[in-house]
């Protein structure tokens, strides 16, 4: 039996009965504790064998409630099996080409069955067409409970986590029994999670590599209690994530830049300061790598008014490549910035301490217990304290390799280390990002991270906040430049977005010292975004190529 299983039945029968998870928020609230989940998985686990699920076989899930979710994962684990979480179809989405997607992704990772869930049920007839194998959720009910789990090693396949690229072609993370055990136990003791007095609220979808594995597997592997929500149910009422956490007495949450920034715009317009107490709040942790210090500042200054301990901010590295976390700053240190020479990062690829600087990363914490991490060149070289260059991981956590369209492909070198794209230096050991090694733009021999572009282009009146975008373009040329995005209420008002181009080139220009060759002004929604809503820079430049050529001439 893997470690992974192991862990999980034995905190379904020693704390299964007191801790559970909440669900139905905040229309019909329900309650089912851990070992009513575990009951339930033996008997779905039990009517997937009965059906002719495989040892090692490859199982997707649709559906959206985590009710049904929590029991259903956790019996195609006891059924030896692994878990992809399908991407979800939305109102707007054209069903025909998300059914040649999912046909695609079911091909890659060797599926032969979806698990279908409320409120996905109505898309049966899209997969009955495209000859796709399916079982409901509520049938798998009426199965006999599995005597014993399937035993299967700490190297077979758990959770096949989609990846959101830039580029067509699915991709998935083949994340092993070993790599969930590894990781989970070293964010268990990191975090200092305790399942006597902890209380986790999130709304994170279920189909990301947060919301599965932080946010739903932790929980129920460990026996915490957990509050959760859907993500339609946060953006509907984005205070609803402020009043569970009063409600509950939240300990633990987490969630990306964009959301602590809406949240603290929502906070700042409640007048009662008692309308809500956040003092219960110990982790807030913010995984989205460069962390956005503007929107963190506006959660701490809006959440402190409610009792929230501004300590609380837990600035976290991770990657699915690694199950899910890397590293994680200090307990109750909150947001610490290290203010770096922006021009000696640009020329010579040293982060060298400057205290007046406007430059500025976030401090990520040493590398989770298993986990070992360097800075290297692009020879190879080692690099040293504070010396800039591509992030390597190597440890239990990490996955021996990705599914694609084309077959498997391996993810470490020979030496076991995982070369992350991520560019970043350490400092006393803890990890610093500066940007992604595809995005650094060169100019004149400067490495100018878009992050910057986009921080300050962010910061004119009219753009929408994280909805700026640093498009590279000729990449490697002697003619490469970029060109700056941007979305705005005002897009289609001339003399609106007039305005907006010049102070954005203005804006930009005194940041970076360079000038963008076009600044394009857009209507809300229009620039690609990965499901967890990261923009996705590669995909906007193909998108909006012809805009930009425009804008250009």
């Amino acid at each position: 039996m893997s470690r992974f299983v192991d862990l999980m039945l034995e905190s379904a029968r020693t704390r299964g009965a007191d801790r559970g998870i909440t669900t139905g928020e905040p229309k019909a609230p329900v309650r089912h504790t851990w070992a009513q989940v575990h009951e339930r998985a033996t008997r779905m686990a039990g009517a997937l064998v009965a059906g002719g699920l495989a040892r090692h076989g490859a199982v997707a899930v649709l559906a959206a409630e985590p009710v049904m979710i929590a029991p259903a994962v956790q019996a195609v684990w006891l059924s030896g099996g692994s878990v992809t979480m399908l991407h979800q179809p939305t109102p707007r989405t054209d069903l025909a080409e998300w059914a040649a997607d999912t046909v695609r992704v079911l091909a890659m990772i060797d599926s032969k069955l979806v698990l279908l869930g409320s409120p996905f049920e109505a898309v049966a007839p899209v997969l009955d067409q495209h000859g796709v194998a399916y079982r409901l959720l509520s049938d798998l009910d009426e199965g006999d409970p599995l005597a014993s789990p399937v035993e299967v090693d700490e190297d077979a396949p758990a959770l096949l986590q989609l990846t959101s690229g830039s580029t067509a072609d699915p991709k998935a993370v083949r994340i092993t029994h070993g790599n969930l055990y590894s990781n989970l136990t070293a964010m268990a003791e990191t975090a200092e999670l305790d399942v006597e007095n902890d209380i986790m609220v999130s709304w994170l979808p279920l189909f990301h590599d947060m919301g599965m594995v932080g946010f739903l597997t932790v929980p129920m592997t460990v026996g915490l209690e957990l509050v959760k929500v859907t993500p339609v149910e946060f953006l509907t009422g984005p205070l609803l994530w402020a009043d569970l956490i009063s409600r509950y007495r939240g300990t633990i949450t987490a969630a990306p830049n964009f959301a602590y920034a809406l949240l603290g715009r929502r906070l700042s317009n409640v007048e009662d300061d008692s309308a809500y107490d956040l003092s219960s709040l110990r982790i807030a942790l913010n995984g989205a790598e460069p962390i956005d210090e503007g929107a963190v500042a506006s959660f701490v200054k809006q959440g402190s008014r409610f009792g929230m301990d501004p300590g609380c901010v837990f600035p976290a590295y991770g990657m699915a490549e690694t199950t899910l976390a890397v590293s994680f700053a200090p307990l109750g240190t909150g947001l610490t910035l290290d203010h770096i020479d922006a021009e000696l990062l640009e020329a010579e690829n040293r982060a060298v301490p400057s205290p007046d600087s406007k430059r500025a990363f976030a401090v990520l914490g040493k590398p989770l217990p298993g986990l070992e991490a360097r800075i290297v060149t692009e020879t190879g070289e080692v690099r040293g304290d504070r010396e800039v260059g591509e992030i390597q991981l190597r440890g239990e956590a990490v996955t021996p390799g990705y599914l694609t369209v084309n077959g498997p492909v391996p993810t470490q070198d020979d030496e076991g280390w995982l070369s992350t794209g991520d560019i970043g230096y350490t400092v006393d050991g803890q990890i610093v990002i500066c940007g992604r090694q595809k995005d650094v733009i060169i100019l004149a021999g400067r490495n100018i991270y878009p992050t910057d572009i986009e921080r300050a282009a962010g910061s004119v009146e009219g753009v929408r906040a994280g909805n700026a975008v640093a498009v590279r373009l000729d990449a490697g040329s002697r003619r490469e430049r970029f060109a700056v995005v941007v979305e705005s209420r005002q897009a289609g008002d001339d003399e609106a977005e007039r305005r907006i181009k010049k102070e954005v080139g203005a804006r930009v220009f005194e940041s970076v010292n360079a000038r963008p060759s076009a600044v394009l002004v857009l209507p809300p929604g229009t620039l690609p975004k990965t499901p967890s809503g990261k923009l996705r820079r590669a995909a906007a430049g193909q998108q909006l190529a012809g805009g930009i050529a425009e804008e250009e001439s």
